[in-house]
């Protein structure tokens, strides 16, 4: 069978560090195909070789029987090849239909844009994704969700021959995910390749053929899904053995005995604000985690960001060691031990230009300050120390931090913050858009230091991720605390039980 891509024997280095090494993937005409592996395992490398972004230092690359002369994104596009990045490109200022004809607008014989061809082209595209918008309104204007979509759009307009999805269901909800699993079917019964890049293995038993497995730059396996159990893959990526991984849990949350939670360390008390929570009340204590449970809207990263004094308090108040009602900024949060780490990390985390070091002790420069100077020395001992003890993969501390995998940054951003030897650490959907080893190593720091004391209030969008490492789950709905689960005993049909049970007296 004559494969519409292969890619033999790649190898790029940067510096000298080397990314890929002896890298293949082999994609069929009409064929969803998903490529997986943790976080610095190659895969983003391997896909910007295809895509024209990187030149490849060694290897073969062939689209369709024909050795592959791409060396811009755009000559890709031009080849039949569509991406559509995690993080959108796209022009939230411009209308709907710029955003999905850019380059590619129709013309009238004068050589001006035809924009009512242009505004018809673009709905019958969002047609086959069942949106339907004011193609002329800014794309801004709507949510993420429909952004992400209109980025999809826009790809399979190009009369593609293999669209690359790249985490395409980050921000979308379960409907959402739906219309974009019925449009990858009907691209599949046309004979458009599909290549699928998602950390939610369960999204690639829905929807994928063959999964291709990376691990440390190298291709390590090619299965056919239907054949391969989640263990076997998570094996794979993980170059573990299975009865290890199976020991564990697959996280590093749960497991081993937990000590009983001490003095209380947190309280809020009906509190809520402009920004839509209504009455929310908890307690966080010491050596504990309490988990948000909610769907979304119900107002868990909302309760976060008035914890930590990014939204004022219309009433209610929030006690954190005494200092009753005096959280109404950052740095007074801070000042009464809280951290946050935001769901966000690429706005509102990490300054993609600064280094590992600077990223890593930006909270931290007034403690590190003598005589009004940076005490480079000392900063250098901790960076070096979090590096080691987070296990931190990183060629040094002076690397851009933009250079790093998701979950490599995530871990400076935790770092960051346990620096500060917070008493409190929110966490907001802190392993989203990491793979699951990064993911594991992550929850397993965090259990180190709640066993050490920590109070942790972690909030996820995964069920199981609360049900398996909290030892209590406040339900959010509409702004509210509806109730409160206490572990051990929660199951992941409980919380959704107590979700649905509330939202059904609201209907009644």
């Amino acid at each position: 069978m004559q494969h519409l891509i292969e890619m033999s024997g790649i190898k790029k280095s940067f510096a000298g560090v080397v990314a890929l090494q002896n890298a293949n993937l082999h994609i069929a005409p009409g064929e969803v195909h998903a490529i997986i592996g943790q976080n610095g395992a190659g895969k983003s490398t391997l896909i910007k070789i295809l895509t024209g972004v990187y030149r490849r230092d060694a290897g073969e690359v062939t689209i369709n029987g024909t050795p592959s002369t791409v060396s811009t994104p755009r000559e890709a596009q031009d080849a039949g090849i569509a991406t559509i990045y995690q993080e959108l490109s796209l022009v939230p200022l411009r209308s709907v239909t710029e955003n999905v004809m850019m380059g590619y607008e129709p013309r009238t014989r004068f050589g001006t844009i035809d924009w009512k061809a242009a505004h018809k082209r673009t709905r019958e595209i969002l047609e086959r994704f069942g949106i339907d918008i004011d193609v002329k309104a800014q794309l801004g204007s709507y949510s993420t969700a429909i952004q992400q979509l209109v980025a999809i759009a826009r790809a399979v307009s190009l009369n593609a021959q293999l669209v690359i999805m790249d985490e395409a269901t980050s921000s979308l909800d379960d409907q959402e995910i739906e219309i974009l699993f019925s449009v990858v079917r009907e691209l599949k019964k046309e004979g458009v390749a599909v290549l699928y890049i998602s950390h939610f293995l369960d999204e690639l038993y829905q929807i994928c053929d063959r999964v291709t497995i990376m691990r440390d730059g190298q291709t390590v396996g090619q299965r056919v899904i239907s054949e391969t159990t989640k263990l076997g893959l998570i094996s794979e990526m993980l170059g573990r053995d299975p009865e290890e991984i199976e020991a564990a849990g697959m996280t590093g949350l749960g497991g081993g005995e937990k000590a009983e939670p001490g003095s209380s360390l947190f309280e809020a008390e009906n509190i809520s604000t402009a920004r839509g929570l209504k009455d929310v009340s908890l307690t966080l204590r010491k050596g504990e985690i309490v988990g948000l449970g909610g769907l979304l809207g119900s107002g868990r990263t909302e309760t976060a960001r008035a914890l930590f004094g990014l939204d004022g308090l219309k009433s209610g108040k929030i006690d954190a060691h005494g200092s009753s009602g005096q959280i109404g900024t950052p740095a007074e949060a801070i000042a009464a031990g809280v951290g946050f780490l935001t769901e966000d990390r690429k706005r509102e985390g990490i300054v993609p230009h600064m280094s590992v070091r600077e990223n890593m002790t930006l909270a931290l420069l007034p403690k590190l300050k003598t005589m009004g100077m940076v005490d480079r020395k000392r900063e250098t001992e901790l960076v070096e120390r979090f590096i080691k003890s987070l296990g931190i993969k990183t060629s040094g501390m002076e690397q851009p931090i933009r250079e790093l995998s998701g979950g490599n940054q995530q871990k400076v951003l935790l770092a960051r913050w346990l620096a500060l030897e917070p008493e409190v650490l929110i966490l907001d959907e802190p392993t989203r858009g990491v793979d699951v080893g990064a993911k594991f190593e992550i929850q397993s720091i965090i259990r180190e230091y709640v066993d050490k004391g920590l109070g942790v209030l972690l909030i996820s969008s995964e069920f199981e991720e609360l049900v398996e490492g909290a030892d209590r789950i406040v339900v959010l709905r509409d702004g509210f605390s509806i109730t409160e689960l206490e572990n051990p005993g929660v199951t992941e049909e409980a919380l959704i039980a107590a979700i649905a049970h509330h939202h059904e007296e609201a209907a009644a």
